[in-house]
């Protein structure tokens, strides 16, 4: 029996170990499979090469629980005494490495480090090692009770490999459950390149009908790792079919993927993945955190903002990647050189993607805007080097589900919507049955309007105006038709300046005397409406960014101007020539109402009273 003294830095190793090493307790299994998978990877290079002689056999790796510990066995390469004294005795001391560099483009290791085993008393209060070398070597036994000392002894051991048993700690018997262990398991392990087995399922069927039908039980392992991992295959293997069927393995309960990009490349760095386009809706924050890491098909996290452009975070699916740099825990990642370049390669990846699909069929990708344009608007603004590449395949849509290329849109609407600034005014609306009316008078003055419905586009817009040369974005309601394309040409009243004036006087009267609407009385068409309530465009979209940012002082109070429209036969004829200042104002207050009741702003006792107004004035 050998006893010796395990070479460390200081005394005080495991307690780091278990307090600071690892974000949370649960990678231990993540990474003491991890290591069975490379003791595995190990015996089979050898075995390829020559090395390892005779049949391998089995391979599987097995998870098993017992009352009062977990054990993780792998038949791999395994080891002799003196490597367990050099492996297992010195901290950050990683068979990985050396093996990598004397087998660096043969074999695929996951681990780096050389800690991962370490992770074993974040949960164990004592772990045994029983490992027997594929040079069938005398097996031995490492025994440890999370301190610097160990024991050593020989053991009896048939099979090549190596058993790890955690004698379970007091205060982590979730690790003795079979519920948590599977969901474990399921997580970090179901695309390694080994079967990892956890014990035994039971299967139902039935045989026969009425009283005859019978339930047949079967036993079959249970093994975790059944799904070959699409990204490993060359996409020329691959039907549409196959990528749909992995994206519902990874999100069972997500509508189908609009379409998805095949990640494939080994220089300057390594990296394979699918990544999906879901169907993105204007809830940003839903869809983030979808797309998983991988690390040699080792789960690693799903927050892959370090590697990822902000905007990329929408898409779902999986990145796989030996050449991302983790954390000594593998935890999360490490922003360096490779990391910047994998992120360039991402988004021009992406890129290229979207535009292949505009220029090859471009009616299809017309009817997939909806389901992109956030995000491709959101890449846009947050992202300089696809903005450029964006300007291409980004689309504007009329009310009438016409689509145009910025470029294209500004060649169509130049000569009618032309300001005497030489600014090309892009009129839009964020809600057409609200603004029906306004769409209306616009088209009737030849105009046309763009629809932007989704919550990044006031932000977009400006974005698109300070890229674009003079081009300025107007909401339809922001003024009276004749001023949304500011020209020279000006219409004549039909009231004189007195009537005017009296006019003007009848409607402050009705108007909140302080922190009211702005009244300005205007020469429109007599087809337009009588008053019509608009909302300045840059009060507006201040109103709006902070809503969408959130901040916290709280709403700005609602900013609008009523304007009468003089030429109007309601108010030239009929208000004009009343009879009594009360009916008067009481028409104006009607009017008004009327112009509010068309920006939706009667709410509440607001509108009970309009309704009730209304029926005095049809009795």
């Amino acid at each position: 029996m050998a006893k010796g003294q395990i070479s460390v830095q200081t005394e005080n190793i495991f307690p780091i170990i278990k307090k600071f090493l690892y974000s949370d307790q649960e990678i231990f299994l993540r990474e003491l499979v991890s290591n069975a998978m490379d003791a595995t990877t190990k015996l089979r290079t050898l075995s390829l090469k020559g090395e390892a002689k005779g049949d391998i056999g089995d391979l599987t790796i097995d998870i098993i629980l017992e009352d009062d510990a977990l054990i993780i066995r792998d038949r791999g390469i395994g080891m002799s005494e003196d490597e367990v004294m050099k492996y297992l005795n010195q901290v950050a001391f990683s068979s990985a490495e050396e093996f990598l560099e004397k087998y660096k483009d043969d074999a695929n290791i996951i681990g780096h480090f050389g800690l991962g085993f370490y992770s074993a008393f974040m949960v164990a209060d004592k772990v045994e090692v029983t490992t027997k070398s594929y040079k069938d070597t005398p097996a031995v036994m490492w025994t440890c009770t999370g301190d610097p000392e160990y024991d050593m002894e020989p053991a009896e051991k048939e099979e090549r490999g190596t058993d790890i048993k955690l004698y379970i700690s007091e205060d982590s018997k979730e690790f003795l459950k079979k519920s948590r262990i599977e969901e474990l398991l399921q997580k970090y392990c179901k695309f390694l390149p080994f079967p990892v087995r956890f014990g035994e399922k039971e299967e139902s069927t039935w045989e026969g009908e009425g009283d005859d039908r019978k339930e047949i039980k079967t036993v079959s392992d249970n093994v975790i790792n059944h799904k070959e991992p699409l990204w490993k295959k060359s996409p020329s293997e691959l039907t549409d079919e196959d990528y749909k069927a992995f994206y519902t393995h990874l999100y069972p309960m997500s509508m189908p993927p609009l379409f998805w990009i095949h990640l494939n490349i080994d220089y300057p760095f390594n990296l394979t993945g699918i990544l999906y386009f879901p169907k993105v809706n204007n809830s940003i924050e839903v869809q983030k955190n979808k797309i998983q890491l991988y690390s040699n098909q080792v789960y690693v996290t799903d927050d892959v903002s370090e590697i990822v452009p902000e905007f990329l975070t929408l898409l779902h699916g999986v990145i796989d990647s030996p050449d991302i740099p983790l954390n000594v825990s593998r935890s999360y990642l490490q922003s360096d050189s490779n990391v910047r370049k994998i992120t360039s390669y991402i988004t021009k990846k992406v890129a290229e993607k979207l535009n292949g699909l505009f220029k090859e069929d471009r009616k299809a990708y017309e009817e997939k805007w909806s389901e992109i344009n956030v995000f491709v608007k959101y890449g846009m603004l947050s992202e300089e080097k696809f903005h450029d590449k964006a300007e291409k395949f980004a689309l504007v849509k009329n009310i009438k589900d016409e689509h145009f290329t910025f470029e294209e849109y500004k060649t169509k609407i130049e000569v009618a919507q032309k300001d005497k600034h030489d600014k090309v005014i892009h009129l839009y609306t964020n809600a057409k049955k609200e603004h029906h009316s306004f769409i209306e008078s616009a088209e009737a003055s030849g105009y046309d309007v763009l629809d932007m419905d989704t919550m990044i586009d006031t932000h977009f817009m400006q974005h698109m105006e300070q890229k674009l040369d003079n081009v300025t974005f107007v909401r339809v309601d922001s003024d009276t038709v004749d001023n949304l394309v500011q020209k020279d040409e000006e219409r004549e009243s039909v009231l004189s300046e007195k009537d005017q004036e009296k006019v003007k006087t009848i409607f402050t009267s009705i108007l909140p005397e302080s922190g009211g609407p702005h009244l300005d009385m205007k020469a429109l068409s007599p087809t337009d409406y009588p008053v019509i309530v608009t909302k300045p465009e840059f009060m507006r979209r201040m109103q709006e960014m902070q809503q969408f940012q959130n901040m916290g002082a709280g709403p700005m109070p609602e900013f609008f101007n009523v304007v009468v429209n003089t030429n109007h036969p309601m108010i030239a004829e009929k208000l004009t020539k009343m009879k009594g200042q009360e009916r008067k104002e009481k028409f104006a207050s009607y009017l008004y109402d009327l112009a509010r009741l068309n920006q939706n702003m009667l709410k509440g006792e607001e509108m009970s009273a309009f309704i009730k107004k209304s029926l005095e004035f049809v009795s």
